[in-house]
């Protein structure tokens, strides 16, 4: 079913108005976008965007909705280095009013049942979960809820941590900071053992944390299917 949402989804094109951008941390940015009233989509899924203002090679690009369906913005936080890619240095050149256009929404990396969830972002991968936590907070079905974020930053700037902190507050989701591998490792061997045969574990970062993760869980008897996986390219 998932499959025939996205391909008719992914036909969905929109252009979207912008509003503003700002900076999270050294190399992080955020861009708020007008949203359109029957624009929605489920917390944690994707769009493909496209840069309208100019020609360039790759204007297409798949990027998670950081921002929660019940919000009023469309919002996307992308990690962008002093040598940015033509895309991110598009990005950067929007203008209020200028537009980008969106594809979708697509993905089936999303909550889909009241199971244990234990959610883990490297780095930018946080911005699914942010859709996600910022829903449940919103929705006020957040108590009694087992959510985990494991959130591993190895610079440790930690984007968005007082809006976590907040729900974390508001809510029975808990928020875990790390700044090591190993450190993360154990905390998932922790709630793996806790949540043995009923968690379902949500991971989003780079490939190649994403692949050893799963391999991790797999080796701590998680079964593959009870592993959602969103890959964040570094374009």
């Amino acid at each position: 079913m998932g499959f025939f949402q996205d391909a008719i989804a992914i036909f969905k094109k929109r252009d979207l108005v912008f509003i503003k951008s700002y900076k999270e941390s050294e190399d992080v940015y955020t861009f708020l976008f007008e949203k359109e009233k029957d624009l929605t989509w489920k917390a944690g899924q994707h769009g493909l965007f496209t840069i309208t203002h100019k020609k360039i090679k790759n204007g297409t690009r798949p990027i998670s909705l950081a921002s929660a369906p019940s919000e009023n913005v469309v919002q996307l936080t992308l990690g962008i280095s002093d040598t940015p890619s033509e895309f991110k240095k598009a990005m950067l050149e929007l203008q209020p009013g200028m537009k980008i256009r969106m594809s979708g929404p697509v993905g089936s990396f999303y909550l889909k049942n009241d199971s244990p969830s234990i959610l883990i972002a490297g780095g930018i991968g946080i911005t699914p979960f942010r859709s996600m936590l910022k829903q449940i907070e919103a929705e006020g079905n957040g108590v009694g809820k087992q959510i985990h974020l494991l959130y591993i930053d190895s610079k440790g700037s930690f984007v968005y941590k007082d809006e976590l902190d907040k729900i974390a507050d508001n809510t029975s989701v808990t928020v875990t900071y790390l700044d090591s591998r190993n450190d993360l490792q154990q905390e998932i061997s922790k709630l793996s053992s806790l949540y043995l045969n009923n968690g379902t574990y949500y991971i989003a970062g780079p490939k190649t944390m994403v692949e050893t993760l799963s391999g991790h869980l797999q080796g701590n008897s998680i079964s593959k299917k009870s592993i959602k996986k969103d890959v964040f390219f570094g374009y």
